[in-house]
C-alpha cells in the first residue's frame, strides 16, 4: 500500500483517507506542509533536489516540504519534514499562511511555516537535498529570477513577499 493522506475539500475538511498517488492521479485535494528556514542573521536556506528525484529533479526550492500524514497536524508535519530532510530535530515552527495551491502535480492545501535554525544544525538527507546554501533576501530574489525553482515554491515565494513588503 502506498503513502496514505487525507483527502480534503475546498474548505480543508477531511473527506476520507486515500493513497497519495491516487489523489495526484485524480486531482483530489490533500494537505502539504512547507517550512522556510532562516538563520539568526535572516538568510534563507535554499536547496537543490537530487537529479534522480522522482519529483522536480535538479530543481531548487527555498522550502522543505511533504505531505501531511493521516491524523497529523500541519504543524507536526512541518516539524517532521525538518527532521527528515534537514536533520533539524528541535526547531520551533511558526505558521505563516495557508492557501489552496493549484500544484504542478496536483492541487492541495499548502501550509507554510517558518523557523530559525543555526547553520550547524542542518545535516541534509542526501536523498532529498543535493546541495544547500544560505541566501540573503536580495540574493533569494535574484535566484528566483534566474534559477529553476519548483513551481509551488515560486508561488509560495510570491505570497510570502506580499506579507513581508
Amino acid at each position: 500500500m502506498g503513502e496514505q493522506v487525507e483527502r480534503v475539500d475546498e474548505h480543508d475538511r477531511v473527506l476520507g483517507v486515500v493513497e497519495r498517488a491516487e489523489a495526484v492521479r485524480q486531482k483530489w485535494l490533500y494537505r502539504m506542509a512547507m517550512v522556510l528556514c532562516r538563520d539568526a542573521s535572516g538568510r534563507y536556506l535554499v536547496h537543490r533536489r537530487p537529479e534522480h528525484s522522482s519529483r522536480f529533479p535538479g530543481e531548487y526550492s527555498w522550502l522543505v516540504a511533504g505531505a501531511v500524514n493521516v491524523g497529523e497536524s500541519y504543524e507536526d508535519a512541518a516539524r517532521r519534514e525538518l527532521r527528515e530532510e534537514l536533520g533539524v530535530a528541535a526547531a520551533e515552527v511558526r505558521p505563516l499562511f495557508t492557501f489552496l495551491c493549484d500544484g504542478e502535480l496536483s492541487p492541495y492545501w499548502f501550509a507554510v511555516y517558518e523557523t530559525v535554525v543555526a547553520e550547524a544544525e542542518v545535516v541534509p538527507d542526501a536523498a532529498e537535498v543535493a546541495w544547500h546554501g544560505w541566501l540573503t533576501q536580495d540574493e533569494l530574489g535574484t535566484a528566483m529570477a534566474s534559477w529553476k525553482f519548483v513551481s509551488d515554491s515560486r508561488d509560495a515565494y510570491a505570497r510570502y513577499r506580499t506579507l513581508t513588503h
